[in-house]
């Protein structure tokens, strides 16, 4: 979070929000504040997930439209995280800072356990769970309009824009590499069944794992995109979180192998056609470049000096043009 933010950000606020809906937040746990402070607190002897964001980061526009459509899929069955109201009836509550505001909600806390902490638990089974919840998500998308408030699409968010976080000079190929590949995807179709909401970041940081069911949570990145996004964000994170130290071709080895298990369990649901299979390696492409610039927008280096080495690395791989992997596209129909 940036500092100027964490400035306004005390306990009184925290415990505040939490009584707007009838929660204790005396115990409350961190459970992240990267883009969002997230705390887990006690409701009615139970555990909820209490959000609040900057104004900076998200309107209130934005947010209810997000918290409506995961409704909808809970509604619909899938297993996401419902957002309750306030005790004003709310599903945002508005807190006034010093310069800006917190937008507050409470959701449920997903049943299960973090797909990091049973990594060697984790097997084709899971990988297939998570390719059918991502086609049963995008399902949903193709039948649903936002009622309420507002999501963006992709290219209006302000990572798009990464000449503005990058240096001008040492990253002149990165940003020229960025307008390719945004131009490219600015021109493929936005047909309903290939473009439409979608969460943008299922990722194992924001599912948890209960059995051979997978709850996915935080939809904070939720946009308009085209559905073989939210396919390339498994693939990437995969590889980014258990294998980026490796060589090229480790990498796509193990990317490949895990894409082969996902797409048996996506296609199950919902089918894709060859040709979006074949551009996914430029969604791994603009991934690249919008971590190198959120890491830019958001870490101060010299407070967190241990980032340096990471980000360096993601810059080198897109100054030579490497993907995170080369990716073994298999054909389906």
């Amino acid at each position: 979070m940036e500092s100027w933010i964490d400035e306004m950000f005390t306990y009184e606020r925290l415990v505040e929000a939490a009584k707007r809906f009838g929660a204790n937040a005396e115990n409350a746990i961190k459970r992240g504040d990267f883009e969002n402070y997230v705390y887990e607190v006690q409701k009615d002897g139970k555990p909820y997930m209490l959000r609040l964001t900057h104004t900076s980061h998200r309107s209130k526009e934005q947010v209810i439209a997000e918290l409506e459509w995961v409704n909808d899929l809970h509604a619909r069955g899938l297993n996401v995280s419902l957002n309750h109201s306030s005790i004003a009836g709310n599903l945002v509550e508005e807190m006034s800072l010093e310069n800006g505001d917190f937008l507050i909600c409470l959701f449920d806390k997903a049943p299960g356990v973090s797909a990091y902490e049973m990594r060697k638990e984790f097997t084709d089974e899971h990988i297939e769970a998570w390719g059918e919840i991502t086609a049963r998500f995008h399902e949903a998308a193709s039948q649903y309009e936002v009622k309420n408030g507002s999501r963006p699409h992709w290219y209006e968010d302000d990572l798009i824009e990464i000449e503005n976080w990058i240096d001008p000079v040492k990253d002149a190929s990165i940003i020229e590499l960025n307008r390719q590949v945004v131009d490219t995807i600015r021109s493929y179709s936005t047909d309903k069944e290939v473009y439409g909401i979608i969460h943008s970041d299922i990722h194992q940081g924001n599912f948890f794992v209960d059995g051979s069911e997978l709850n996915v949570f935080d939809f904070d990145d939720t946009m308009f995109f085209h559905y073989v996004h939210d396919i390339s964000i498994p693939v990437y994170y995969t590889i980014w979180m258990s294998h980026r130290n490796e060589p090229l071709d480790v990498r796509s080895e193990k990317a490949s192998a895990f894409f082969e298990v996902f797409l048996r369990g996506y296609t199950r649901v919902r089918p894709i056609e060859n040709e979006w299979l074949q551009r996914l390696p430029l969604y791994l492409t603009l991934r690249d470049l919008t971590l190198y610039a959120v890491f830019h927008q958001k870490v101060d280096f010299e407070q967190e000096p241990e980032m340096k080495p990471l980000v360096e690395w993601l810059g080198d791989r897109l100054r030579n043009n490497e993907p995170i992997a080369v990716l073994n596209v298999p054909k389906v129909g």
